[in-house]
């Protein structure tokens, strides 16, 4: 409902506005905002087709990865975590695999992969709701929290979008979509840090434990390192390193479901298409949110709404 009022209101305004600049004598400003309007909806079509590549690149490494048991592992590996943050859900049931999935999927940046991984975990999560009709339980506030604020490896999503826009403006092979690994990486793990913490202590969980507390410790004193490290070093420098491990360890996760599909003997290619077909439909699938808001803003933008609102702001 929220984002209904805001998305009316970009074009009510922004007509509003350009009506009193025609009768101050702007005659071309209603010719402008059509301009807007229509490069808006061109631009949410030209974005989405350059993320019909990357998505099904990305979706079909997912697949292999499944049908490799990474996913499964994550699944093993999380199971203690999951057990101490999720204690009304029962070992073995199924929100937790749908939940473990949902994780990973944010893990590789896979948002559109995510969401219905999130909304079957909400629907398995709901079956143990104990809580009166309309009321989120504990296990559903957390989840949110967690899918939300969810800790990203590699911002798959992001890196797809800055690699096409970088293709439209000529960037060329010395412009690294993947240099935000390390920031991602930070700033998932402060805001996930951060939220798990907050909704543990309003639901008293018991994560005052060193099994839990150690392995997030080990984790943001890495990152903690990292920076310092980094903030030692010339600017230019430190973006170089931040770029190529960025892009090391995305091809280092290519490798590893790669590698793993070959040893448990899964047909790799097939499985890589099998997952990769899901990748232009995902694309098609956010055209039109895509055209709403390009144009939406577009048309706010143009009006000289957006220039006014900054200003404001500063």
């Amino acid at each position: 409902m929220a984002l209904n009022w805001v998305w009316t209101g970009f074009f009510i305004v922004a007509f509003a506005t350009a009506v009193v600049r025609w009768l101050l004598g702007e005659a071309g400003i209603f010719q402008a905002l059509l301009t807007a309007l229509f490069d808006g909806a061109r631009a949410g079509f030209e974005i989405s087709l350059g993320l019909a590549g990357i998505m099904a690149l990305w979706l079909g490494l997912m697949r292999v990865g499944e049908r490799a048991g990474m996913v499964e592992l994550l699944a093993r590996l999380a199971g203690p975590l999951l057990t101490r943050l999720f204690p009304g859900v029962p070992a073995g049931h199924p929100a937790q695999g749908a939940m473990t999935m949902n994780i990973s999927a944010n893990l590789l940046g896979l948002d559109n992969a995510a969401t219905p991984l999130g909304l079957k975990a909400m629907q398995e999560l709901q079956t143990l709701n104990r809580e009166p009709a309309g009321t989120a339980s504990n296990a559903q506030i957390m989840f949110v929290v967690m899918n939300t604020a969810g800790l990203t490896l590699i911002p798959t999503s992001v890196i797809a979008i800055r690699q096409s826009v970088a293709l439209k403006q000529g960037l060329g092979a010395g412009f690294n979509a993947a240099d935000i690994f390390l920031p991602t990486l930070l700033v998932t793990f402060a805001s996930l840090l951060a939220g798990v913490l907050a909704v543990a202590l309003f639901q008293r969980l018991p994560i005052w434990r060193a099994r839990l507390l150690l392995p997030l410790l080990a984790v943001g004193g890495v990152l903690a390192a990292a920076v310092a490290g980094l903030a030692q070093l010339p600017a230019e420098q430190a973006a170089q390193i931040a770029g190529a491990t960025g892009a090391g360890v995305i091809l280092g996760v290519v490798a590893l479901f790669l590698l793993a599909g070959a040893w448990r003997r899964v047909n790799v290619y097939d499985a890589f298409i099998d997952g990769a077909k899901e990748g232009f439909g995902v694309a098609v699938q956010i055209i039109p949110y895509l055209v709403a808001i390009l144009a939406a803003i577009g048309v706010f933008r143009a009006a000289g709404c957006m220039d006014a609102l900054l200003a404001a702001i500063g």
